[in-house]
C-alpha cells in the first residue's frame, strides 16, 4: 500500500493535533451526538497544550462531512493553526480520541485504508422479460474505488440507459469500455449485481481479461444511497482478503528469506534500514501498540532504539516518539510502501520485516 496521500501531513514541522471522531449520521440528531463527542476531544486537546487558534480550525471541519450517508468517521489533522488532513474513515474509530504531539497520529488512518483493493463494481438493472424482443430500458451504473475507503468517497460513476432491444450489441461497446476504466484503476475485481439475465448478456460480451475477474454477487443493489456501489457486497467479497500488489509483495519477502536474498527481519535491522533509505516496503503483522517506542530526529529517516544512537549520528536532542507514529513518518518521507500481513499468512520476526531496495556491506542483518 503506497501512503503517498499522507504527503501533505509532513510537509510542515509540528506539533500536530490529531483527532478521530464518529460522525455517523445513522442516528438520531447526529449533529447533537458529534457536538458533544467534539467538546469532550476539544477539552482533552487543550489539556494537552493545544491554542484556541488550533481548536477553532479544527472545529470548523468537525462534521462537516454532512453529505456522507450513515456510518463513517472523520480524521482530522491540523498544525500552527492550519488544516492539514481532512479524510473519511470507513468505519468510525473505535473510541473517539484526539491527540496533540510532534509528530501527526496517522496509523489509524492507514489501518483504515487497509488493505486498499482496487475494484470496478458495475450495477445493471431491468425489471422486464429475460428476452431482447420486448420493449424496456436496461440501466448500467459502473464506479471503480479501493476497497474499503471508496465506500465513503465514491470515484466518478458511469451511468448508461440501454433500450432492452439493443442490449446485446451495446453491451459489447460497453464491455470495452469498462475494460478500459478497469485498467486504468488496476482493478483486482469487477464485482457485478442486478438482474440476473442482463448482467449474463453482459459478462459474455466482456473481454477476457474483465471476464476473469468478475464476482457475481447477489442481493438488493440501490444505486442511490450516496455510498460506494454494491458497499454491503463489497465487504462479504473483500473481507479477509489482501490487494494482488501486496500479495505480490509477500510472495517476493518469502522468496528472499528463503535465498538470503534482500529483505531484512525484526526491528532492530528494519530501523537500521530506514535509516538508510533501504526500505521498499514495510511489513507487519500488526500496527505496532501505543507503548513501543523509538527515539526521533526532525528528519523521517532519523529513528532509532535508543537516544545513544540518534545522537552518535549527529542528531541533537533527540525525542522518544510512539513507534508507530515515527514509522509512518519514515515510510512516507522515504516513498516506501507499506503491508500489514496476518500471521496466518507469513509469521515475522518481532512482527515486523522489510523489502529492501538494495544492499551493500553496511546492510544490517
Amino acid at each position: 500500500m503506497r501512503l503517498s496521500f499522507l504527503e501533505p501531513l509532513y510537509a510542515e514541522p509540528g506539533p500536530f493535533a490529531s483527532v478521530y471522531l464518529d460522525t455517523s449520521r445513522n442516528v438520531e440528531h447526529p449533529e447533537r451526538a458529534i457536538a458533544l463527542r467534539w467538546g469532550r476531544l476539544r477539552e482533552s486537546l487543550s489539556r494537552q497544550g493545544s491554542d484556541r487558534a488550533l481548536l477553532n480550525v479544527l472545529e470548523e471541519v468537525v462534521g462537516a462531512d454532512t453529505e456522507v450517508p450513515g456510518v463513517h468517521g472523520q480524521a482530522i489533522f491540523a498544525a500552527h493553526g492550519t488544516l492539514v488532513l481532512d479524510g473519511e474513515l470507513p468505519r468510525p474509530p473505535e473510541h473517539d480520541s484526539a491527540r496533540y504531539s510532534t509528530l501527526p497520529d496517522a496509523m489509524p488512518l492507514v489501518t483504515q485504508h487497509v488493505p486498499g483493493i482496487p475494484y470496478m463494481a458495475v450495477v445493471v438493472h431491468y425489471g422486464g422479460l429475460p428476452t431482447a424482443e420486448t420493449h424496456g430500458w436496461v440501466t448500467l451504473e459502473a464506479e471503480t474505488g479501493t476497497w474499503p475507503a471508496s465506500t465513503v468517497t465514491p470515484g466518478e460513476r458511469l451511468h448508461r440507459r440501454v433500450a432492452v432491444a439493443t442490449w446485446h450489441r451495446t453491451s459489447l461497446r460497453l464491455g470495452h469500455r469498462l475494460d478500459e476504466r478497469a485498467r486504468r484503476a488496476h482493478a483486482d475485481s469487477v464485482v457485478v449485481g442486478g438482474d440476473e439475465w442482463a448482467c449474463n448478456v453482459l459478462i459474455r460480451r466482456l473481454p477476457h481479461t474483465l471476464r476473469d475477474k468478475v464476482v457475481r454477487v447477489g442481493g438488493r443493489t440501490p444505486t442511490d444511497t450516496g455510498r460506494a456501489l454494491l458497499e454491503p457486497q463489497l465487504d462479504g467479497v473483500f473481507r479477509g482478503r489482501m490487494a494482488a500488489h501486496d500479495r505480490e509483495l509477500v510472495d517476493i519477502f518469502i522468496g528472499r528469506r528463503a535465498l538470503h536474498g534482500p529483505m531484512t527481519e525484526g526491528l532492530a535491522a528494519t530501523v537500521a534500514a530506514l535509516q538508510r533509505g533501504q526500505v521498499a516496503a514495510l511489513l507487519l503483522n500488526r500496527p505496532p501498540g501505543s507503548s513501543l517506542r523509538l527515539w526521533a530526529g526532525p528528519q523521517p529517516t532519523q529513528l532509532a532504539l535508543s537516544e545513544a544512537e540518534l545522537m552518535s549520528f549527529g542528531v541533537r536532542a533527540p525525542r522518544e516518539e510512539r513507534a508507530d507514529e515515527a514509522l509512518v513518518r519514515a515510510l512516507v518521507g522515504t516513498g516506501a510502501e507499506l503491508v500489514l500481513v496476518p500471521e496466518s499468512e507469513l509469521r515475522l520476526y518481532e512482527g515486523v520485516g522489510a523489502l529492501l531496495r538494495y544492499t551493500d556491506p553496511g546492510t544490517p542483518t
